[in-house]
């Protein structure tokens, strides 16, 4: 009876520790939400709108450079916690890019009543999963833009930062079929937190499933067999809002899909930065992870690239992110350059790390009382439940 009364004690003073742990977590992104917001920007988008039931409650929102052609490319751009359509764009400059390149841009932009610091839920499995919530939202309106503006169905894209990255990483495990290749920028891989404590523990690299199970997540998001999307993915050597083990696990999951497990990298350097490549027996890169060295949480930019502009997560790191993966995409006129031809080699302090709100809020799952309504008033505080 003793000792019975001493294990049981123990494992309420673990309980109390975690659960400690996990307020404590939601406290500090509090705190960090209120260091986020970003000046308004005027906007080169404009809105899309009878895209279809918008199941997620998603707002729209599209760019056409002059001149469009017929059957263009079309890349889905996701923002991340925080911010709108038109201040990632201002950052990132996709819109800028694809008046260079030729391609359509589409962005789905979250609202406050779906998630009070516009995280796009990639936590939620009913906003992730095909023919569900958020997911099908972007799903309408990807081909609500194909159909009114002719574009090519086999040549969409979809990337995203932090939250939007996590989405992105969504919609390539749920709608396989509707794109050839997507980005992810400080994400988290499809299906590795369902649960609030889980959420926050990936984001800082605790407890991610082993490869195997994060492949069959996305093999089980659909009834889709292959060929699967080719996939970059970016990552900050010094975030400490999403753990860059984050990227080492996305690579463990996609490359069980493209049949490249026991492929060796090729390495190469972009001036201090580090990039990865896996290919197919045909020599086409179906992998590529690049490791921003000395970046903190954001999309990286090049400070003298004219299509981007410094901002809150839109990190001058000697390197764009936006113009490489349409390289990698093989978008446009470019597509036969070299993704180094044209990188400046910043040294590693130009890159300046800034702190981010996190890639998503997790959200609560229900009324509770004791404990649970502990835990719930933490997060209403913390500003992740709705």
């Amino acid at each position: 009876m003793l000792v019975d009364a001493v294990s049981a004690s123990r494992q309420k003073a673990a309980a109390m520790r975690r659960m400690s742990d996990t307020i404590a977590r939601l406290k500090a992104a509090q705190a960090r939400f209120a260091v986020a917001g970003a000046a308004p920007h005027s906007s080169r988008l404009s809105p899309l709108t009878e895209f279809g039931s918008n199941p997620g409650a998603l707002r729209g929102f599209q760019y056409l450079p002059q001149g469009l052609a017929r059957a263009a490319p079309l890349v889905v751009v996701l923002h991340g916690c925080t911010q709108t359509a038109a201040g990632y764009d201002h950052g990132a400059g996709w819109s800028r890019l694809s008046d260079q390149l030729g391609f359509a841009v589409l962005y789905p932009e979250q609202q406050r009543a779906n998630n009070p610091n516009c995280c796009f839920n990639w936590f939620v499995p009913g906003d992730i999963g095909r023919g569900f919530g958020e997911a099908l939202s972007i799903a309408q309106m990807v081909r609500r833009m194909v159909d009114l503006h002719g574009l090519d169905r086999d040549r969409v894209f979809v990337t995203g930062l932090s939250a939007g990255g996590a989405m992105a990483a969504a919609m390539l495990a749920a709608y396989p079929e509707m794109f050839a290749a997507g980005a992810v920028i400080a994400g988290l891989p499809y299906g590795c937190a369902a649960s609030i404590p889980d959420a926050f523990d990936r984001m800082r690299g605790h407890g991610m499933p082993p490869d195997m199970r994060l492949e069959a997540h996305v093999r089980h998001a659909s009834n889709h067999r292959g060929p699967w999307p080719r996939l970059s993915i970016w990552h900050g050597s010094a975030d400490r809002t999403v753990s860059p083990s984050n990227m080492e696990a996305l690579i463990g999951q996609w490359r069980g899909l493209h049949g490249l497990k026991a492929a060796e990298p090729e390495r190469s350097a972009i001036g201090p930065h580090s990039r990865r490549v896996w290919r197919d027996g045909a020599g086409t890169a179906r992998i590529e992870a690049l490791t921003i060295a000395g970046m903190g949480h954001g999309t990286p930019i090049d400070g003298s690239d004219a299509i981007s502009a410094p901002a809150p997560y839109s990190l001058d790191a000697g390197i764009s992110s936006t113009r490489h993966i349409a390289q990698f995409w093989q978008l446009g006129a470019e597509s036969g350059q070299t993704a180094t031809a044209q990188v400046s080699a910043a040294p590693q302090d130009e890159a300046r790390p800034v702190r981010d709100p996190g890639a998503g809020s997790p959200q609560g799952q229900g009324p509770g009382s004791g404990v649970g309504k502990v835990i719930e008033d933490a997060l209403r505080a913390a500003g992740l439940m709705r």
